[in-house]
């Protein structure tokens, strides 16, 4: 399948800004199952963009300099990017958790796509104990990997309620977690805090998921909007896998990945310094359109 993907970030300022520096992290990454086929990504007023040159987690990071005063500032990344992608399958040969948590110990491989990184609480995903808890009887250390990440996915998904009113982009996962409430950002944290206190390596992915759904199937939770998920390392022959606990499904060919980051600070899609005196306001928009069967 090939995806238009169309994302625009709109600020409205209530007085000048006088100087703004961002990084923007939209462009698509290479990851396994999709290869990005054209992207431009459109200023307006015109600003200097330039690539960063270094940055933690999986992403393509451009850095945004506004230097005269803006009343506005509009964001435009256009992409289209080919996915083949198929939905993974739980083997009886499969890695137990076990295994999985003991390789990620001693994996040799230090890159930001190696496992080590993903097995440690961040500021943003911390260790909770009653999180940690709720998700244990799921992850029992000699279970299947893929069989234990989709049934930790779909309870998840079985016993939260969306609701894009219950919390903030900071809001932690405890917090949302104890309300059984939140958006895909929240239920992911979740599911990485859980996998986490078991010593398994699991990571926040962030992309976008189809618009409209196939032919008398529903539309996927977290359309129109960026979406968040995650991925669990099952073993060097298996790979990321991707498991989307607000759908209660696997990574497949609905799935666009952007960004990969140990928690939503590496890889927000907008983030930086503004100076100016009024507020700010923001509205965003997504369309992820199928072009080709």
């Amino acid at each position: 399948m090939i995806y238009d993907i169309r994302h625009v970030t709109r600020f409205d300022y209530g007085r000048p800004v006088r100087f703004a520096r961002c990084n923007l992290r939209l462009r698509p990454i290479a990851w396994a199952g999709q290869r990005l086929e054209d992207y431009a990504l459109t200023v307006e007023p015109a600003a200097r963009l330039s690539p960063a040159l270094a940055e933690a987690g999986l992403a393509h990071v451009t850095r945004l300099v506004v230097d005269r005063p803006v009343r506005a500032l509009s964001i435009e990344s256009r992409a289209r990017v080919r996915v083949d992608r198929l939905v993974p399958v739980p083997d009886p040969g499969d890695p137990t958790l076990a295994e999985i948590a003991g390789w990620a110990r001693t994996h040799g491989d230090l890159s930001a796509a190696g496992p080590a990184g993903y097995i440690y609480p961040t500021a943003l995903i911390p260790l909770d104990r009653d999180i940690a808890a709720w998700c244990a009887p799921d992850l029992d250390p000699e279970r299947g990997c893929l069989e234990a990440g989709i049934a930790l996915a779909r309870r998840i998904q079985r016993d939260f309620a969306f609701d894009a009113t219950a919390t903030l982009v900071d809001t932690p996962p405890g917090h949302a977690f104890r309300q059984r409430r939140g958006v895909c950002q929240d239920f992911a944290q979740i599911m990485i805090s859980g996998l986490r206190a078991a010593g398994l390596p699991a990571a926040y992915a962030s992309g976008y998921i189809r618009t409209i759904p196939p032919p008398g199937q529903e539309r996927l939770v977290g359309a129109d909007a960026t979406h968040a998920w995650v991925l669990l390392w099952c073993g060097p022959a298996r790979g990321w896998i991707g498991l989307d606990p607000t759908n209660g499904i696997w990574m497949a060919g609905d799935h666009v990945v952007v960004a990969v980051g140990r928690d939503y600070a590496e890889i927000a899609p907008v983030d930086g310094v503004v100076l100016g005196a009024g507020a700010q306001g923001m509205a965003v928009s997504v369309d992820v359109a199928p072009v080709e069967g």
